[in-house]
């Protein structure tokens, strides 16, 4: 009922549906889409499946990431790597495209705030053999083959804004090919879309990496932390933290994107965050950042269904 007094409601509305009716025309790349995203702002791990994704499908294809920059300090189309050789900095990509090309080694990566105009870029520039759109629902201007919504429990319950975090309604699921439920190793929730193939991410395999050398820290308990992140939803990552026995001094909650402009790690002190934001600061000795293997049962039976079938026709 809150949503029928909302304006951003009908908004939404509207331009679902002149994209539906196609008065607001989509451009359809060469090569397949498969697209990632979410419903509501903050963290719901659209990088972390893209990066799951990159790595299945560069063991025998060049997939090609199409990313906006959100917050980068450059515009227009950027290449930032090639094959995995970097050429940008963070500063000029944005921070996740430049995580995921910095750990994505036969992967190429563009960034461009009209993603119909990056990948026409890709395709002359780079060949690849299929795109992944990071945080693409709804980035409606460029059609897809695979549309993957991630949702977390919280998404449910949630409202529309500006009441809410939610970016569109519920109902708008219905786009989705397929929902991938996320953070359940953290929030395990039974929930099943009637019509839509439902499936559940797990973070698994997690280890404490030195920056300074990419050095496993072994038994990482035995170490007090200060914990900092600047993510869209700090609190899965402390969480996490809390759940894999690691203590910590302190806390930094900060916002996300954040640019840790004048930001100075203590000589004596051990910091732990996420790859996102280390990649952002200076390499250091007593500098850990936290990082995973995703595993999503029954993806690459999708993936082999709506997407090689594509790829074998061409």
């Amino acid at each position: 009922m809150l949503d029928l007094l909302n304006p951003y409601y009908y908004g939404i509305k509207l331009r679902n549906w002149l994209y539906d009716m196609g008065f607001i025309k989509a451009c359809r790349p060469s090569v397949p889409v498969i697209s990632v995203g979410n419903l509501s702002l903050g963290g719901s791990g659209k990088s972390s499946l893209v990066r799951y994704l990159a790595q299945m499908l560069s063991e025998d294809l060049h997939p090609c990431i199409l990313s906006r920059g959100y917050r980068r300090k450059s515009s227009g189309t950027l290449l930032v790597s090639e094959r995995g050789s970097l050429l940008a900095s963070w500063q000029e990509s944005g921070d996740e495209p430049y995580m995921l090309a910095k750990v994505l080694p036969r992967v190429s990566l563009v960034v461009d705030e009209d993603r119909c105009r990056g990948a026409d870029f890709a395709l002359r520039r780079l060949k690849p053999d299929l795109f992944l759109l990071d945080d693409g629902f709804q980035h409606r201007k460029i059609q897809r083959d695979l549309n993957i919504l991630l949702l977390k429990k919280r998404d449910l319950s949630d409202k529309l804004l500006p009441y809410g975090r939610l970016r569109e309604p519920l109902s708008s699921i219905q786009r989705a090919d397929l929902v991938v439920l996320a953070y359940a190793e953290l929030e395990d929730f039974d929930w099943q879309h009637p019509q839509k193939p439902t499936l559940k991410m797990r973070r698994e395999n997690w280890r404490v990496v030195r920056s300074s050398d990419q050095k496993l820290l072994e038994n990482p308990q035995n170490i007090s932390f200060i914990a900092f992140a600047g993510l869209g939803d700090n609190w899965q990552f402390f969480k996490t933290l809390k759940r894999l026995g690691i203590r910590l001094k302190k806390k930094l909650s900060l916002p996300d994107h954040y640019h840790y402009e004048g930001f100075e790690l203590q000589e004596d002190e051990f910091y732990i965050t996420t790859l996102k934001d280390a990649v952002k600061l200076p390499p250091s000795h007593n500098l850990y950042y936290l990082d995973f293997d995703v595993k999503v049962d029954g993806l690459s039976g999708v993936l082999e269904k709506l997407i090689f079938s594509k790829l074998k026709g061409r």
